[in-house]
């Protein structure tokens, strides 16, 4: 969902996943991170690199790129994108 604010737009991504456990939250935009490491290789086949990609993209044209996630209930990633 896209909408306007008062300093230019927002774009918030959720889903209704698993969620991502608290203690992991720091990381997920730091490269070649992986969530849960017993199953990182045998279930995904990403590199580790496509939030790391985002957030640096976001910063480039002056936004923020945040996440919050509940466990059990989803994860929803915020970008913030001035009008600038």
């Amino acid at each position: 969902m896209a909408k306007p604010n008062h300093e230019g737009v927002r774009i918030e991504v959720a889903d209704t996943g698993e969620g991502i456990p608290p203690e992991d939250l720091a990381f997920v935009f730091d490269r070649f991170w992986r969530g849960d490491a017993s199953r990182a290789r045998s279930v995904y086949t990403g590199g580790g690199l496509g939030l790391a990609i985002a957030r640096q993209l976001v910063e480039a044209h002056g936004g923020r790129i945040a996440v919050r996630s509940e466990p059990g209930r989803g994860t929803t990633f915020t970008v913030d994108l001035s009008g600038g």
